[in-house]
């Protein structure tokens, strides 16, 4: 069984920032690193290992380099697979514990970040997967938040205990983000929504719903300061918001239940790695 964290790399300045937060991580939860370049097809691998460095393409060579020599005590491996970039990099992904894959572009609703290749290795992976894009590394100076988006009625303990996990290794705080309408079941009501005194009776309400289904993560890591935070927008640009100040944004994908159908990710899911500030865990869970 592979115990590296496994990173996505093609040269890219997004891959290379990918391949950096990717080792910290392993240094950090004791892992080795796995740099895993996909070439295309068995011809364009061979091509690309003739003008490569030790068999590895000169600029992903140049990445590896890099990372050995800033971690001296970190086990790294580099190696070229032949292929589709998803699959590929989805099977890589198989016993790894993390993949990790570089993200594109600016951020914010102006701008798209994640490509087709993205996309569909972290609707298809069986392990985690954290998209990283450069400059977004949230590692620098004291930690941010941990962000995790969680449904009060329907809290998932793959996701909750991912984040927690990483909110304790990594000395950070956990802000678990609720989107929920006034409106939204299972409250009900006949007072006008627009009265606040109700409209802050069911953000209570819901707010201690949400303590709850916390309440057995946070009794397993004390250490980890948490808050709960329910909010009227949209769910997307919710988490969008919260990733601005936020060190890893966490959001779960359910695995298919019927052995034919495509895994897919939700529209949040996109919304939240098309534009957020910071990394994005996504979490498959049944």
């Amino acid at each position: 069984m592979s115990h590296n964290v496994v990173v996505g790399i093609d040269g890219s300045t997004a891959s290379a920032a990918a391949a950096e937060w990717a080792a910290a991580e392993a240094r950090r939860s004791g892992h080795g690193l796995r740099l895993v370049h996909v070439a295309g097809t068995e011809a364009d691998a061979l091509a690309r290992e003739l003008d490569g460095v030790g068999g590895v393409p000169e600029p992903v060579a140049a990445i590896r380099d890099r990372i050995a020599a800033a971690l001296p005590g970190l086990e790294v491996t580099c190696e070229v697979l032949p292929g589709h970039p998803a699959p590929a990099l989805t099977a890589a992904g198989r016993r790894a514990p993390l993949l990790v894959l570089g993200s594109r572009g600016l951020g914010g609703f102006a701008g798209l970040l994640v490509g087709s290749v993205g996309l569909r290795t972290a609707a298809h992976a069986e392990c985690p997967v954290v998209l990283v894009r450069a400059g977004a590394d949230g590692r620098g100076g004291s930690p941010g938040d941990v962000v995790v988006g969680v449904e009060g009625d329907r809290p998932c303990d793959a996701v909750l205990g991912f984040a927690f996990r990483y909110a304790a290794d990594s000395g950070a705080a956990l802000r678990a983000v609720e989107s929920r309408r006034p409106s939204q079941g299972p409250y009900v009501t006949d007072a006008p929504l627009d009265d606040r005194e109700i409209t802050e009776s069911l953000r209570t309400a819901a707010e201690v719903r949400l303590r709850d289904a916390l309440a057995r993560w946070r009794d397993k890591y004390p250490e980890v300061p948490t808050r709960v935070d329910v909010c009227t927008w949209n769910a997307g640009r919710t988490l969008v918001e919260a990733s601005r100040s936020a060190s890893l944004v966490v959001l779960g994908r359910r695995a298919p239940r019927h052995p034919l159908t495509v895994p897919r990710l939700g529209p949040v899911a996109h919304a939240v790695l098309h534009h957020a500030h910071s990394p994005v865990a996504i979490v498959p869970h049944s």
